[in-house]
């Protein structure tokens, strides 16, 4: 009686196999599936960790979508349990924690892209909505980044003295605000 089951990864070639490939050629030489698949060790009965974690970033636009998903809609995922759901949760935040640090005080601000990327990391993939303000120097180099409120999911509220009393208090010359509204997927 032959199964229907599709061959382990185990029965792969080695050339194949994520963490041997990883091991041998490198991260830059897998998928963003192939790298899920280490984090969640194995797939179910009807596919493998890399078939199962393809179908979940079928799901999703981008990785950045991925890392919003809740423990609960990553559980909804045939072979995905607890455990698993909040290990991809945990490399998400990893990679969001790093994103972050890389965006140090040294940066210049230039344009508003580069407001996005400093900003994305801290506010991009919350499930409530925060307003936050960017203090500048004259060469508008970062002073300081300071949450001013946090709110529900459907608004925040700004005192306007708060804003520029901490403008004084850094001795700010210029000011971004920054606004996050979570938007629903469904």
């Amino acid at each position: 009686m032959q199964s229907n089951r599709p061959p382990s990864i185990k029965n792969w070639a080695d050339d194949d196999k994520p963490r041997e490939k990883l091991k041998d050629k490198g991260k830059e030489a897998l998928s963003n599936a192939e790298l899920i698949a280490i984090l969640i060790g194995s797939g179910n009965f009807t596919e493998s960790a890399v078939a199962l974690s393809k179908r979940i970033l079928a799901s999703v636009e981008n990785l950045n979508a991925l890392g919003k998903l809740s423990r609960e809609q990553l559980i909804t995922f045939n072979g995905i349990g607890e455990a698993k759901a909040i290990t991809i949760i945990a490399a998400m935040e990893l990679g969001r924690c790093r994103r972050s640090e890389d965006m140090g005080k040294n940066i210049k601000i230039t344009s508003s892209k580069v407001v996005f990327e400093i900003m994305q990391p801290i506010i991009g993939e919350l499930p409530h909505e925060e307003f936050w303000i960017i203090y500048l120097n004259n060469s508008n180099g970062i002073l300081h980044k300071y949450q001013l409120s946090k709110g529900g999911i459907t608004g925040t509220v700004v005192d306007v003295r708060l804003v520029f009393k901490v403008a004084i208090e850094q001795n700010a010359t210029a000011i971004i605000l920054a606004h996050y509204v979570k938007s629903f997927v469904m």
